[in-house]
């Protein structure tokens, strides 16, 4: 996997909830494990934009809620580091990917961030903006 150019923080962990802004049928998910998290004894695992996170669908189509999905993290509140300056978004938000790394929508609604550009090329052409 490819590295970031940007300082990422990584403030979200198991157990929160993000908005899902694909059409693949599922509205509001929740973290419930990070991939490649090595984490420390007794310390939960965090994500941030650009990582790979397990998801279980809360809200949505009645044929998506209870799944488990892979997803990758697009938007978070927390301000990261960008060069010199500082980027936070409005909400927190991801796009359900398969196994393959490409996005199981076919449009993305919201912005994405633009880290997902450099890890992710085949998510970008979707979405409505980068920022």
């Amino acid at each position: 996997m490819q590295g970031l150019t940007a300082r990422i923080t990584k403030p979200l962990t198991i157990g929160t909830r993000l908005t899902c802004d694909d059409n693949s049928g599922a509205k509001i998910v929740e973290i419930i494990g990070v991939i490649g998290c090595h984490g420390r004894l007794r310390r939960y695992p965090s994500a941030g934009i650009g990582d790979i996170v397990i998801v279980s669908v809360k809200k949505g189509k009645p044929e998506m809620v209870k799944k488990k999905e892979r997803a990758v993290i697009t938007r978070q509140k927390f301000a990261f580091r960008r060069g010199k300056e500082r980027i936070k978004f409005e909400d927190n938000a991801c796009v359900i990917i398969d196994d393959a790394g490409l996005p199981k929508g076919t449009e993305i609604k919201g912005a994405v961030a633009r880290e997902i550009a450099e890890r992710f090329p085949k998510v970008v052409p979707l979405s409505s903006a980068v920022i």
